[in-house]
This record gives structure tokens, C-alpha cells and sequence, in this order.
């Protein structure tokens, strides 16, 4: 486990009630792995399920969390980012309030400030959700 509640926001730009993952599990450079339990006052929770936008912001802010993990473990101040396109988006189940999911975000290609990242998300045991995604960081 890299880091956990709170200290979670040392990597990402968001703030407390939209925060979407509360465990980064791995930050490998081309691999980033985080977990979220879905809590009821989650801005983006629908029915007492996260909402299709919160699993797309849910894999986002997994990728920002590897990023702002790499910036940090080099010394540098972190970088935000904004999401520039959603492709092949694929939700088969919603994950419901206090259920667990764990993303996984694979960076496919990095061009200057682009990134284009590939995100699965995994409930009770099977992928509910899955997408492209263009991320363009900010300029420094």
C-alpha cells in the first residue's frame, strides 16, 4: 500500500466531497492501482450506486494519483491534469454504496502533455467498467 485516506490527497487536486479513490495500491510508471469504498455522501452516488461519471472520475483521478505518486517520489511538485476524451466506455454494473472497487489504469502512450491511459474496474471480483481515456497534463 503506497497510501490511504487522507494522505491520498497529497497526490490528486481534488478535495473532500469529490474524492474517488482512498487507497493507491501501485504506482509503477506504465501501472497505477487504486481502491475506493463507496460512501453515501458521495456527491456522484445515484440510487445508492456511484453514478457512470463517478466510475469515469474514479479512473481518472486513479491515473492523477500515479502521477502526483511520481512527481512526489522525484522531487517535483505535482501536475493536474484534465481529462480530454472518453472512449469505448463500457459500464456493466454500477457498485453500490459501501461496496469496494479496485481500478487499474494502464498508460498505453505519453506524448508531451498527453496521456492516454486504458482503466478497469473491478467489483466483487469481475470487471463492471472499463474505458480509454486522453489526459492532457498541465503545462508547468
Amino acid at each position: 500500500m503506497l497510501a490511504q485516506g487522507e494522505e491520498i490527497l497529497k497526490y490528486i487536486p481534488q478535495r473532500p466531497p469529490f474524492v474517488f479513490i482512498d487507497r493507491l495500491i501501485e504506482a509503477n510508471g506504465t501501472k497505477i492501482v487504486s481502491g475506493y469504498k463507496i460512501i453515501s455522501d458521495n456527491p456522484l452516488v445515484e440510487e445508492n450506486m456511484l453514478s457512470e461519471s463517478g466510475l469515469i472520475e474514479n479512473i481518472a483521478q486513479t491515473a492523477a494519483a500515479g502521477v502526483g505518486y511520481n512527481c512526489i517520489s522525484n522531487n517535483k511538485p505535482v501536475i493536474p491534469g484534465f481529462i480530454g476524451a472518453v472512449k469505448k466506455l463500457t459500464v456493466v454494473e454500477r457498485p453500490a454504496v459501501n461496496g469496494e472497487i479496485i481500478t487499474t489504469v494502464d498508460i498505453v502512450s505519453e506524448v508531451m502533455n498527453a496521456t492516454i491511459i486504458h482503466g478497469s474496474v473491478l467489483y466483487n471480483g469481475k470487471v463492471i467498467a472499463e474505458c480509454d481515456m486522453n489526459i492532457f497534463l498541465q503545462q508547468q
